[in-house]
């Protein structure tokens, strides 16, 4: 149990990491230095550490939660294609966080990426703040059973300019809460590297 809280954990902190890592990449207007270098600094990481980490440039990530659609859009948003290594295991999923830096997702699975592909969600978060003290989290319930916790369809991945192109299901809890409800997320994802 404590194994599996731990991996869910490990998991959704990298997911994270890398979304916070590859954010500041297309931002636009004046930053401060220091906030710059910090970017670089963990853009180098990433990169160095996970050189199969792939920021798209154009293409988008749609999630559905209750009545509520969001949409991801590459071109300004910055959504990444991470693989990574936790030990002896692999993982891959995907990474967004909106320009605005109000909302950001994450869903991964174990294992490696390939084409037509369909693996169970080993990892998922969506963080929403409306500002600093109106904030939700929603993460993948530690109390499901393995194999409940939804599904990763990946149709196609690096093939020519198309990165990563499928669709996913989960259930999240609100604030790892045991007593809170399921919510199911659908989503989408066509990603791109570059036009050709």
């Amino acid at each position: 149990m404590h194994s599996k809280r731990f991996t869910n954990w490990y998991v959704s902190l990298v997911l994270l990491l890398s979304v916070l890592a590859v954010s500041c990449q297309k931002d636009t207007g004046e930053q401060a230095v220091d906030q710059k270098k910090i970017a670089l600094n963990a853009d180098s990481a990433l990169t160095t550490n996970s050189p199969d980490n792939f920021l798209a440039t154009e293409g988008t990530l749609t999630i559905k939660m209750q009545d509520s659609t969001y949409t991801f859009d590459a071109s300004k948003d910055s959504v990444a294609f991470v693989n990574m290594s936790a030990g002896d295991n692999r993982y891959f999923g995907i990474t967004a966080i909106n320009k605005e830096h109000t909302m950001s997702f994450g869903v991964s699975s174990k294992g490696a990426a390939a084409d037509s592909l369909t693996k169970p969600v080993a990892g998922g978060q969506l963080l929403m703040m409306a500002d600093v003290i109106h904030s939700q989290q929603y993460t993948l319930t530690q109390y499901a059973e393995p194999g409940d916790s939804g599904k990763i369809n990946l149709l196609q991945y690096r093939n020519k300019d198309v990165l990563a192109k499928g669709n996913f299901f989960t259930f999240l809890s609100k604030d790892d809460d045991p007593n809170s409800s399921l919510y199911r997320v659908e989503g989408t994802f066509e990603l791109k590297l570059k036009k050709q």
